[in-house]
């Protein structure tokens, strides 16, 4: 079983320039799902929405070519993908000739998904990968996540290690429907302790949840230790066992490192996913 301290996080890594889908390494959702009382099937639903802005190969004349990628990975998948392996699988196609960009859609498409569904049976569903090429680059927008921003409070904050307990929501009153923002998010990388930027929107109908305890409770992932799609994880199964809203989803968007962003949404019902936009900070 692949585990994060044998891949390539903190390590050297030579560059490979050649096509080689071996580069990129898969690592069980089960582990961390586990930590946080999720065992079988999760009680969400969602995908993790990847941008990779340094994606180049080469024409059949040996032209280089370059493009955006935005690939979708669904959250029933077996695993997640290292994001340092999927920049060095991306970038061994800089000197590799195909026919057009639909042929290398196709590769990373097909390559992607036999990573994330790797050693199971039978996968319901592949991943998504649609390229822009240079003229569509100027249609991609920039726009903030929508919501009531927590921010704006001023509180006093003291814990920097995930507190679930900080959470609450107001019993016996009328339930309400909010969307609540904050730019606060940090994180660390599992392996290596680099920061992870990211801004969280919090969609819920429900009790109404304590806007301050919401906050410190973000706030206090600043010194944690997880990859993105599990800190998001976290989030939502800690204010849907606390809080028991009737309607949760959570969608973070983190800042890119390596040329990738990675963007989890968990929601717990099934809904369209949001267009990939990047928020400023992005």
């Amino acid at each position: 079983m692949n585990t994060p301290e044998q891949s390539q996080l903190g390590k050297a890594s030579a560059y490979v320039d050649q096509y080689e889908p071996g580069l990129l390494y898969p690592i069980a959702r089960a582990g961390k799902r586990a930590e946080i009382g999720v065992d079988g099937a999760p009680p969400f639903f969602g995908a993790d929405l990847w941008t990779a802005f340094e994606l180049s190969w080469l024409n059949p004349r040996g032209k280089p070519q370059v493009a955006l990628a935005h690939i979708t990975v669904p959250c029933e998948t077996r695993n997640i993908v290292e994001s340092k392996s999927f920049k060095l699988y991306l970038n061994s196609f800089n000197n590799t000739r195909f026919d057009d960009a639909e042929a290398v859609r196709a590769r990373i498409r097909a390559d992607v998904s036999e990573a994330v569904w790797r050693g199971s049976d039978t996968p319901p569903a592949s991943v998504g990968v649609k390229l822009l090429l240079p003229d569509l680059f100027d249609r991609e927008p920039v726009h903030e996540l929508d919501g009531l921003l927590l921010d704006r409070l001023d509180l006093e904050c003291t814990q920097y290690t995930p507190a679930p307990e900080l959470l609450s929501a107001t019993e016996g009153e009328a339930p309400v429907s909010e969307v609540l923002v904050s730019h606060l998010l940090k994180s660390n990388c599992l392996v290596t302790g680099q920061p992870d930027w990211g801004s969280v929107q919090i969609r819920y109908s429900g009790a109404q949840i304590d806007q301050a305890g919401l906050l410190r409770y973000l706030v206090s992932f600043r010194n944690h230790n997880e990859f993105h799609e599990q800190c998001v994880e976290r989030i939502f199964m800690d204010i849907w066992t606390r809080c028991r809203p009737v309607k949760l989803a959570v969608y973070a968007r983190y800042t890119r490192r390596g040329g990738l962003d990675i963007n989890p949404l968990r929601t717990s019902h099934p809904q369209a996913l949001p267009a990939n936009v990047r928020t400023a900070r992005q």
